[in-house]
This record gives C-alpha cells, structure tokens and sequence, in this order.
C-alpha cells in the first residue's frame, strides 16, 4: 500500500498557540503555505471549512495558481450548496489545475452551534442521511454518462446532465467517528479521516469502517487517513521541553474561555462530535500512549479538531507514524503549531524519515493511483 502525506494551508498563520493577526485573507501566507508544503514534498494539502472562514475553493484555486504540482483536498459541507452545483464546483477547479490535484473532503457538521450560523437546523443524524443523498447525486453528476433524475428525500433534481466533468476520478474523503458516519462513510469515501487517537483505538475505528463498507456491498473498503500534530526536536528532551511550553502556550492562549483551533476558537461545554469525545477520552485513559503520542494538548484545547501530538527526534515521530501505516493506515495528515515553519521542518527533518522508517518495514511511499 502507498502512503501518501497531506498538510494543511489558510489564509492566515494561525494556530492554538499563534492568534490571528493582519487580514482575513492575506495572499503572502496563502502563498507562504503553498511554498513550504511543495518544497516539503508533501502530496497534498487540506483547506479547512467554518462557518466564518474563507470560501476553501477559492482558496485552493489561488493556492493552485502558486503551484507546480501540489494537491488540494478542500473541506466541504453537504446541505448548503446543491449537490449538483458542487459538482461542477469542483470539476470545474479540476480542469483549472489539470487535473488529478483535486479532491472533496466530506464533513457533515459536528457542531450544532456552527451548523446553524449558516441556517442548518438538522440534527447531526439528518445531516448523515443528507450527506448520504448528497454524496450519491454529486458521483452520479461526476460520472453519469446520460441525463438522470433523482427524486430523494432532501433533493430532487431533474435531466441532470453535466457539461463539466472532472479530467481524472476527483477522491471523496470522508470525516467523522459515530456509527452515522462510519455507515454512510463507508458506502461513499475513496479516504476515511480519522483524529490521532492510540493504536488500538485506531485499529477499533478501522475495522469499524470495513465492516460499514462490506455491509454497503462494497469490495474494497476505504483508505484510512489519521492526522497529527508532530512536535519535534533534536533530542527526546528538547522535543518534549517544546511540547510542554506548546501545552503551557494552549492554557495560556484558553484563559478559561475556549481555545484557538484553526481560524475559529472553541465553543464551551463539552464537545458534541464523537471524534472529540473519543480523543478527551483518550486524555482521561493517560498522557502519553504508544510510542510518542501525548494527548495533553488535546485536553487542554478540548480536543476541537485533530489535536493529539507525537513528540520526539524525526526518528521516534516517523517510527510512531509507522506504526499506523502497519496497522493499515494509508494517508498521514499532519501540521504543526507553528504551522509554515513546522511544514518545512517536517520537510527536511521528519517526511524523510518516515519515507525511510517506511521502507526499511517494507511499505511503499507516494500518491496513491
């Protein structure tokens, strides 16, 4: 199996320990990510979705335009633009960059609260049903070589038939941890996200998702993603000095109020979504699991997004993310607190450990075909 390794990009360098400074969009550290993460080496980057950030497909389509060859794995919301429309959204993105550097990555809504600032009153299990629906319209308008109809509970739409279609099969990557997400997850993704959770919780998540695929008919089940926050250092000792002061940095930045995930701060009250309730979990069970990983700065930010950290020298963190390949892991999402930096770190210093750790087990490393 190849691996592939995909970063993360905004419009602003911002994280749980650096605040939002300049504008909203800044153009230099759209094109500051781009740079770090193709100099890297990485295969893809994700452009995250809220309810108050920037449109991620304009985002990844000015991204692409300071580009060569990177991939844009752009977050998408089911239910707020019509299935159809999507699709020509991101076929049309498709054509624009060549062809082959685009993909959807599916997240049905996890927060209640951010659902309804943009008019979205279903509950979390009507948003699966919707994604469902949703998901089955936008391959049929990607792929449907004559005019179709679909008469659905949430769309209905008539003599479908797409001008625009995408240059290459454009891959559905699938977020989400409950038995909603596993279900529909596992009829729809090419990739299914996970947060960095201990290995054998992982292993649990995975043959979760198998069985949800095979259960649809499928015969070949997702790939797995699993995302972290690496923190390295030269020593064992320096890389865990950095990651105190990153979890004194989270408390810091917290005050009691919530914590900065992305471009958006965290709502109070325990989270809704099972990823988080999974990943505090895991926090309660200890702090450090396996090899490296540390949970703490995934209970002080309350676990609002993939907030587990695997700490060590490149060699340990490449060794911890090895170990996940081996237990059937295919793509590994990671970034960092200090985000630009960080990425070009990992460029030089941990992807080509991994790329090395991977070999010496026997795995194969590139894009997957």
């Amino acid at each position: 199996m190849s691996v592939e390794f995909i970063g993360m990009i905004g419009t602003q360098e911002v994280s749980e320990i650096r605040p939002a400074t300049g504008p909203v969009i800044d153009r230099a550290t759209v094109r500051g990510f781009v740079a770090a993460h193709e100099e890297a080496g990485f295969d893809k980057v994700l452009v995250g979705h809220s309810s108050s950030t920037p449109d991620g497909l304009q985002v990844a389509a000015y991204a692409a335009a300071h580009s060569e060859r990177l991939g844009f794995l752009v977050a998408h919301r089911p239910g707020f633009t019509a299935p159809t429309l999507a699709a020509r959204q991101f076929a049309t993105l498709d054509h624009f960059t060549g062809g082959g550097r685009v993909a959807m990555h599916v997240i049905s809504g996890g927060s209640d609260v951010d659902q309804r600032r943009d008019g979205d009153w279903l509950d979390k299990d009507e948003r699966y049903a919707r994604t469902d629906e949703y998901l089955s319209v936008v391959r049929r308008a990607w792929t449907e070589p004559d005019a179709f109809d679909h008469h659905g509970e949430h769309y209905r739409v008539a003599g479908v038939r797409q001008e625009i279609r995408p240059l290459s099969p454009i891959p559905v990557y699938f977020g989400g941890s409950s038995e909603a997400a596993y279900r529909v997850g596992g009829r729809h993704a090419d990739v299914f996200a996970l947060w960095g959770e201990p290995l054998a919780g992982t292993a649990e998540q995975i043959a979760r998702v198998r069985d949800a695929a095979h259960a649809a008919g499928r015969a070949e089940a997702p790939r797995i993603s699993v995302s972290f926050r690496p923190i390295l250092g030269d020593t064992e000792e320096q890389a865990w000095a950095r990651a105190r002061e990153v979890h004194a940095r989270i408390v810091a930045a917290n005050g009691g109020h919530g914590s900065f995930t992305g471009t958006r701060m965290r709502e109070p009250g325990a989270p809704a979504n099972v990823g988080s309730q999974r990943l505090l979990a895991a926090a309660a069970a200890g702090e450090v699991h396996d090899r490296c990983l540390w949970t703490a700065t995934a209970a002080a930010s309350g676990a609002a997004g993939n907030s587990t950290a695997l700490v060590g020298t490149p060699d340990t963190v490449a060794a911890a993310l090895a170990d996940y390949v081996d237990i059937g892991v295919g793509t590994l999402l990671i970034r960092g607190y200090d985000p630009i930096a960080d990425a070009r770190r990992y460029g030089s210093e941990l992807l080509p450990a991994v790329r090395a750790e991977l070999a010496r087990r026997g795995a194969a490393v590139g894009v997957p075909a």
